[in-house]
């Protein structure tokens, strides 16, 4: 897999001076003030290489072209808000740097408080980004300060975050990580001292170098969705008995969820290369952003038992594939202007962040229970932060946070405003 980076960083400001986490705090646990955490001591898993381009360099796509939309119809933590922060429109201004100097984050959550957790895939640590702007050490019960066993190699490590639908009364982070067998969800509790002894809620998801998935989330429904890759063995994805390739749908604990397709099983859809974005939007419909392999990436509107088609069909296949039992995606793209991961779903809109493309796509979305065409899509923020790997509605709404992974230990957490 290819290594990206940027040439360089554009300057850009905000209200308060972005937090950079020093390179010496990677050594040794730092102090963590938020919420009174206490801090404990822990080792360096050492520096992060440059990340995987998530497009094998032997398959680069030819000369970008303008995305296709379909016209398919289609202390103790703190009790959460009963409602999602909104947030609609378009930017209204540059993308301020909140935080930076981040080795390789990979997921950013918000929390109740107003602070927001952030994964660092290759040190397997999680860190708090407090209220006040401060990035702090989370302490784990693992003594070099690393979570829930995860084994950082390639596209794997500390993947995705969520919180628990009753994060209120349990105070349950639950994390997608690689280990030395299989990719995994455990979850620990959040409490002042920290991230508590982590328990294995689902596992045996098969692992590989690249195509891990590794996004969570928590459902209207409150059920839990785990997105999988197909770990390198594209016919996996085709296996309803295999989990890779799939999107999962599970209880809290780990349970195939009522109601999925097939009775016992957590597979709620399936013919998946690498699903790395999900999100709701008010109508509840689910959308998910893939990873193709040599010509085409995809947004897909998930409904439960449809097969997307990986490995026989890449982006639309048209009447074709809907007679051989496929479901088309509602957007595809070039791999050279997409390799989409993280997603987040605003009042009008569903955003893309984009890690080869270099860039954070808005694709319009009809607002009506029953639907309708998605509007053209459109880039912003072309090249002017590098690689983003995701993209999340800001505490409070009327933004977007989003991530950079260049893996040159400067990566940043943006603050892009919406209006």
């Amino acid at each position: 897999m290819a290594a990206h980076h940027r040439a360089g960083r554009p300057t850009t400001t905000s209200a308060a001076a972005p937090h950079r986490v020093p390179r010496a705090s990677r050594a040794a646990v730092a102090a963590v003030a938020a919420l009174g955490l206490a801090a404990c001591g822990g080792g360096d898993p050492g520096p992060s290489p440059a990340p995987t381009g998530e497009v094998p360099a032997s398959t680069a796509s030819p000369s970008p072209t303008s995305p296709v939309p379909t016209t398919s119809a289609a202390p103790a933590p703190a009790a959460p808000t009963t409602a999602a922060p909104s947030a609609t429109g378009t930017p209204t201004g540059p993308a301020e740097v909140v935080a930076e100097g981040l080795p390789l984050p990979w997921s950013v959550v918000a929390l109740p408080d107003g602070s927001s957790l952030l994964s660092l895939r290759d040190e397997a640590r999680v860190v708090r980004l407090t209220a006040a702007g401060d990035v702090v050490e989370v302490p784990t019960t693992s003594p070099d300060g690393t979570f829930g066993g995860a084994l950082p190699r390639g596209e794997g490590g500390l993947l995705g975050l969520a919180l628990s639908p009753s994060f209120g009364e349990d105070g349950l982070v639950y994390a997608y990580v690689t280990r030395e067998g299989d990719n995994a969800v455990v979850r620990a509790v959040l409490s002042d001292d920290g991230l508590g002894e982590p328990e294995t809620v689902l596992e045996g998801i098969p692992r590989a170098q690249v195509h891990n998935g590794g996004r969570l989330a928590f459902g209207p429904d409150g059920l839990l969705y785990v997105t999988t890759g197909d770990a390198r063995q594209p016919e996996l994805a085709q296996d309803p008995a295999s989990l890779a390739g799939k999107v999962l749908r599970v209880t809290p604990d780990g349970e195939p969820a009522p109601g999925n397709p097939t009775e016992g099983s957590p597979v709620w859809t399936l013919g998946h290369r690498n699903v790395q974005g999900l999100g709701w939007d008010a109508q509840d419909r689910l959308y998910a952003s893939e990873f193709g392999q040599d010509t085409w990436d995809e947004l897909n509107l998930l409904e439960p038992g449809r097969n997307y088609g990986w490995p026989e069909v890449e982006g639309p296949g048209g009447q074709d594939a809907a007679d051989a039992g496929f479901t088309d995606p509602l957007v595809w793209w070039r791999p050279s202007e997409a390799s989409p991961s993280g997603l987040a779903v605003t009042d009008d809109a569903v955003w893309v962040s984009a890690l080869r493309g270099q860039r954070l796509w808005r694709v319009p979305v009809a607002t009506s229970p029953e639907g309708g065409p998605v509007g053209q899509p459109e880039p912003y923020l072309v090249g002017e932060h590098g690689r983003l790997r995701d993209v999340a509605v800001a505490p409070g709404g009327g933004a977007l946070r989003v991530l950079t992974n260049d893996g040159d230990g400067e990566d940043q957490l943006l603050r892009l405003p919406l209006g």
